[in-house]
């Protein structure tokens, strides 16, 4: 039998998905992170499957125990604690296993904290990088930042509520007072999202802050055009008999202009 990777919700108990609920009650065993936090839930749906503990501390001696299930063809099933086994919580060891020995596995679609985020944040949603936790010490955090801080693209970090003022402070001194968003608490009560600069956002949360959190962070801006070379470009396609029309939608594209700006240029150029 296949794995069965479930997602559960990461706030509102309404985002748990039939097809999730069918899995998992047909399910002889149900692998969770906490035992005690996914009970509610599956109470809540009237599932009575068996539990058994899989997470950070014993994901590798459960996985055995996991993986002999599955040879005798029992359905097992995966669950973490809110979201998706595998990012950021545990799951990678036993899907690896499977995937290795070749034992089938099915991954439902469903919720998972950081999507939402991102697209609640504002910022450019693709291309993205999703890191998960930066490390806890204060070096190898340095290290990680330093090795994103040239990536053009939007990134995504989980963040401890206990932690966030100094890892935000950190990301603003290594990659720059960039644009940015602390999404909290998402699909829940208090769900929002905190946006402006890093610096911003780190002072607000100098009082301290609850909840799960997202921190979405731009990419790096490329750097300005050489104004000579496009301009120097723009006169020559003319010179070359391109239209204005063509000359400014080639150039705009190119070099990452607006329309607008082109067609100023080439206005006071031609008068």
């Amino acid at each position: 039998m296949p794995l069965a990777v479930v997602p559960t919700p990461v706030g509102n108990l309404e985002d748990m998905s039939p097809r999730a609920v069918r899995m998992l009650a047909e399910a002889d065993v149900i692998a969770c992170e906490d035992t005690r936090t996914s009970l509610p839930l599956l109470r809540r749906f009237g599932i009575s499957a068996p539990l058994v503990s899989y997470h950070a501390h014993n994901e590798k001696g459960r996985a055995e125990q996991l993986m002999a299930m599955l040879a005798e063809g029992k359905k097992v099933a995966l669950i973490s604690d809110a979201g998706t086994p595998g990012i950021s919580d545990p799951g990678a060891e036993i899907i690896s296993r499977c995937i290795e020995e070749g034992v089938e596995v099915t991954v439902l679609p469903g919720p998972t904290a950081f999507v939402p985020a991102l697209v609640m944040s504002g910022l450019k949603p693709h291309p993205f990088l999703f890191y998960g936790f930066l490390p806890d010490r204060a070096g190898e955090r340095e290290k990680a930042l330093s090795g994103l801080a040239g990536l053009d693209c939007t990134l995504v970090f989980y963040v401890s509520p206990h932690k966030a003022e100094k890892h935000i402070a950190h990301c603003a001194a290594v990659l720059g007072d960039r644009k940015a968003a602390l999404v909290r608490e998402i699909s829940k009560i208090y769900e929002e999202a905190r946006r402006g600069t890093l610096s911003g956002l780190a002072r607000s949360v100098e009082g301290g802050v609850r909840g799960e959190l997202v921190l979405v962070i731009e990419g790096v801006r490329a750097a300005a055009p050489d104004p000579g070379e496009w301009r120097e470009a723009a006169l020559e396609m003319v010179r070359s008999g391109v239209s204005s029309r063509e000359v400014v939608k080639i150039v705009s594209r190119e070099y990452g202009l607006s329309k607008n700006e082109v067609k100023s240029f080439l206005f006071a150029s031609m008068a």
